[in-house]
């Protein structure tokens, strides 16, 4: 008799590995069965989670972080043992906002986007109609990603710029309504925003923090406790997913699935662009190819490194004001449970690093990392700004940020 789970999630093409356990059988295998519930902000996703709606949930990585700090609400332990997919994300600007700081046919070089848009956001202070840009969530790595380089390129957030919460499935709307002038978000809603003609992308995310994490598998801490077997269980059944879901073979059934109603609800050739790594920057133009646009497999991309939410903490403890606490940022690295990713994956083969914190942002060219099981090797993940952050010193990191 198999044992149920339900997982929410938000209609993005990174819910696609639950969706693919669920749908192909992964997770079936693993004696479970699934049951997916969709819904439209991340705070609703949030509150399922927390009031045992669902057993567990899609989410910002930094979202998860935050409730378990009490961030905005009373704090709720929770844990994340997998990584559902770094990047894939992009920022994507208004057909005006693009034609004012001059955007080509082609992804921009993030420093040279950033001090044209420095000039538009001055213009437009000093008009007393400044920028406005749309993220989904105050706690999500789109909020953190756009600040991250906005800063590193001299324009201040909250001064220079405004910043606002916009759902993924109406940032296409809000752009076409004038509301906002550019939006961060996940795929499909930057190639919606495009096709429809309101947006033209600028930049992906991979370009202000290659390999930075973005969406993870995040639980109640008494659920993964409790129900250890079971989510051990749904973590193999989400690597076994993954590795599926990079397959060249199986991208067209993959976009066809995701496409549905029930799951995203959008145009199967947006996702499956996003699947294979081809991005339509402009209304009209063709997909220009972007290696590791996503990222959801290779190089134990799932693996819940305990150094990027500390990295996530740095950014939360950066833009919210507060000051730094030792305690808070070693709470903050034990939300992410690599020890459940290694007992979930022990004697499968799947790579398993040695070590469950690295410094972020230092590799320049692929890396030969120590593992416990399988080969591992590490791509670069080198920031836009080249800086590193060293888990073990966050004041040092946060005292040298612009």
């Amino acid at each position: 008799m198999s044992e149920t789970m339900r997982i929410g999630f938000l209609p993005l093409v990174d819910a696609a590995l639950p969706i693919l356990a669920h749908e192909l059988g992964f997770a079936a295998r693993e004696g479970l069965s699934l049951e997916l519930v969709r819904d439209l902000t991340w705070a609703t996703v949030r509150d399922r989670l927390l009031y045992g709606h669902t057993d567990a949930a899609h989410m910002v990585a930094p979202l998860a972080i935050a409730t378990a700090l009490g961030r905005d609400r009373p704090a709720v332990p929770l844990a994340v043992p997998f990584v559902l997919g770094l990047n894939g994300n992009a920022i994507t600007f208004s057909t005006a906002l693009a034609d004012a700081v001059g955007l080509g046919d082609s992804l921009g070089d993030p420093l040279a986007v950033g001090a044209a848009l420095r000039q538009v956001a001055r213009d437009r202070l000093t008009a007393g109609k400044p920028l406005r840009f749309g993220v989904v969530h105050r706690y999500s790595s789109h909020n953190y990603m756009l600040r991250y380089w906005l800063a590193g390129v001299g324009i201040r957030p909250d001064a220079d710029v405004e910043i606002a919460v916009t759902s993924p499935p109406f940032a296409a709307d809000a752009l076409a309504a004038g509301e906002i002038d550019g939006i961060c978000v996940g795929e499909p809603w930057n190639s919606i925003s495009v096709d429809r003609g309101v947006g033209h992308i600028a930049l992906a995310t991979a370009q202000i923090w290659r390999r930075g994490v973005e969406k993870v598998l995040a639980m109640r801490a008494e659920v993964a406790d409790e129900r250890r077997e079971a989510v051990l269980a749904l973590i193999r059944a989400l690597h076994a997913a993954a590795a599926h879901f990079v397959q060249p073979e199986t991208v067209e059934e993959s976009a066809a699935i995701l496409a549905r109603p029930e799951y995203i609800g959008a145009s199967q050739d947006a996702i499956l662009r996003a699947i294979t790594d081809r991005i339509r920057l402009t209304p009209g133009g063709e997909p220009v190819h972007y290696p590791d646009f996503m990222f959801q497999y290779r190089e134990a991309a799932n693996f819940p490194w305990r150094s990027q939410a500390a990295w996530l903490y740095s950014q939360m403890t950066r833009w919210d004001g507060t000051p730094f606490s030792a305690d808070a940022a070693t709470a903050a690295s034990d939300v992410f449970r690599p020890d459940l990713y290694r007992a979930a994956l022990a004697g499968t083969g799947a790579p398993l690093p040695g070590a469950s914190s690295k410094l972020e942002g230092g590799l320049a060219e692929p890396t030969g990392a120590g593992s416990v099981q399988g080969r591992l090797v590490l791509g670069a993940d080198r920031f836009f700004d080249h800086r590193s952050f060293d888990p073990e010193d966050i004041a040092g990191y946060l005292a040298n940020l612009p």
